[in-house]
């Protein structure tokens, strides 16, 4: 599996990006994927812009290689967030939850490219007119916060609509995936549950064995009928948020605000504390196909190996 065009212009060997998980996605995951010969990216999250700076640091500590970071646009912390990358001169730039279209040219200015996750063809059109280097679509197969498409519709339309790099993500776990990304017309590919089961990353054992006990039907998606779907393991607090939000839409009024209580927090106690009561456990669709912990170069590794036989044999079906 080679690099495309936007991962030769950093130097980085495969088409692979590490999803910028927030709480999970720290300076020594990044590294790890980085020195793996994927791009690794830190998930600024929530997270203070001192937290990031901390973690842009680990991470040079332990890679020469490029890395990026994820940059929560909604997040009450985005300036100093983006005064830290920016002072960093952080190679890639990826963002979520919002339009990086006032920071394009500082990010430009400081020599980082932008890459925007969009949920829709006219989004990657509108990011596409800001000038960013490319975009990610993902699709609703993945984990935390998603879109309505799913990957296999969403992908094609977006290269359809864009003259830019795409990215896909969603559902993606092993090389048929990445094969059949790169048949869909995309640039590279997205993977965020995959690297929950890294050695390299540092989330509780709760949560790593959560994942790699998961089968094909064990997520759910909550928050659907409050405008914010988010995709996570199946739990006691899932199930009781679920149930929880259900009935609250089938009041005259609903009040969504009083799930708040009960999801604050909850990514963060999943990560940290391995809490099964209360934590949410977002993974994507492909839980299923995790089997071991592994370190990350041996994931890409196995990535590689799967998509290069893949590949090599499709002419059988011509």
């Amino acid at each position: 599996m080679k690099a495309t065009a936007f991962f030769e212009d950093l130097g980085i060997r495969y088409p692979i990006i590490q999803g910028g998980m927030a709480w999970v996605a720290d300076g020594q995951l990044a590294a790890a994927v980085s020195n793996g010969g994927g791009l690794g990216i830190i998930g600024a999250g929530n997270a203070p812009g001192a937290v990031v700076a901390e973690q842009i640091k680990v991470a040079r500590s332990l890679t020469d290689k490029p890395f990026g970071v994820n940059v929560m646009l909604l997040s009450p912390f985005v300036d100093e967030v983006i005064k830290v990358v920016l002072d960093a001169h952080v190679p890639v730039v990826t963002t979520g939850a919002g339009d990086p279209g006032k920071y394009i040219d500082a990010f430009k200015a400081a020599g980082s490219k932008v890459v925007p996750v969009v949920a829709s063809a006219a989004m990657a059109r509108m990011m596409a007119r800001t000038g960013v280097d490319g975009v990610v679509a993902e699709g609703m197969e993945s984990g935390g916060h998603i879109g309505q498409l799913t990957t296999m519709a969403l992908v094609p339309q977006v290269v359809d609509a864009v003259d830019i790099p795409v990215f896909a993500a969603g559902g993606i776990g092993d090389g048929r995936g990445i094969a059949a990304a790169f048949m869909l017309g995309a640039s590279g590919v997205q993977m965020g549950t995959r690297f929950l089961a890294a050695e390299e990353t540092n989330i509780h054992a709760n949560y790593k064995n959560a994942v790699l006990k998961a089968k094909d039907i064990d997520t759910q998606v909550t928050g659907q009928y409050a405008g914010a779907p988010v995709r996570v393991l199946k739990t006691k607090m899932s199930k009781k948020f679920l149930k929880m939000e259900k009935a609250e839409a089938q009041q005259p009024n609903p009040d969504f605000s009083k799930l708040d209580e009960l999801g604050n927090g909850s990514l963060r106690r999943a990560v940290q504390e391995g809490d099964k009561e209360t934590g949410s456990f977002m993974a994507g669709e492909i839980a299923g196909l995790v089997k071991k912990i592994q370190p990350a170069a041996e994931i890409i590794q196995d990535l590689v190996q799967e998509t290069d036989a893949l590949l090599q044999n499709a002419g059988r079906f011509i």
